[in-house]
């Protein structure tokens, strides 16, 4: 029976622990800025050391954007513990003109700086360009649209596109079709990985 006692009481205590934390989390409030998305090809870089092989770069096509985000109250570590962005991109569909492709990518940065400009990426490799525009250079010139959406703890905190309305990537159409078979990559899935590295918000890795 004693036992039977300091369970239920441990489990009431966890409970309100529980409790306590959604409220105070619930009371943060959250505001992010977003500046409009930028893109530009990138050639893939060679790296010195070891045995060197011959090859001649492609274009990656980089999609970037910058963001501050600020809490209030803010914690005492100056961080926000996690940030989703969410990608739209609309490319032209070259195998039926006046048509577009829509490929989307969920990001999930942490450890995000507060009041500080970082910015955030997605990007497509040579191999999915060439699938889209038949052209190993100049994937930019494909794209019709950048759209994004910052959400923080589900909910949305930023929006915004380059082209058309805000919401297109919603909308009813029957000139853009979501394309699942050309991957967007966040930076960690890129050669670029390594490169400029407190430029960009860090990207949480899914444990396998």
């Amino acid at each position: 029976m004693r036992t039977h006692k300091i369970s239920l009481f441990s489990a009431i205590a966890c409970v309100a622990i529980s409790l306590m934390a959604n409220d105070f989390a619930a009371a943060q409030a959250y505001k992010v800025e977003a500046e409009e998305p930028t893109f530009d090809d990138l050639q893939s870089p060679e790296y010195s050391g070891g045995k060197q092989k011959s090859f001649k770069p492609k274009d990656w096509l980089e999609i970037e954007m910058p963001l501050t985000v600020q809490m209030s109250p803010e914690p005492n570590s100056q961080t926000a513990d996690s940030i989703l962005v969410k990608w739209y991109i609309a490319v032209k569909n070259t195998e039926k003109p006046g048509t577009m492709h829509l490929l989307t990518k969920d990001v999930t940065h942490v450890n995000i700086p507060l009041k500080e400009e970082i910015f955030v990426s997605v990007y497509l490799s040579p191999a999915s360009l060439k699938r889209l525009t038949g052209s190993d250079r100049g994937g930019k010139g494909a794209v019709e649209a950048v759209g994004y959406e910052v959400l923080v703890n589900g909910q949305l905190q930023a929006k915004g596109t380059t082209k058309f309305a805000d919401g297109w990537w919603n909308a009813s159409s029957d000139k853009i079709s979501r394309n699942d078979s050309v991957p967007l990559l966040n930076k960690m899935e890129t050669p670029f990985a390594n490169h400029w590295w407190d430029r960009y918000a860090e990207i949480q890795v899914e444990r396998r």
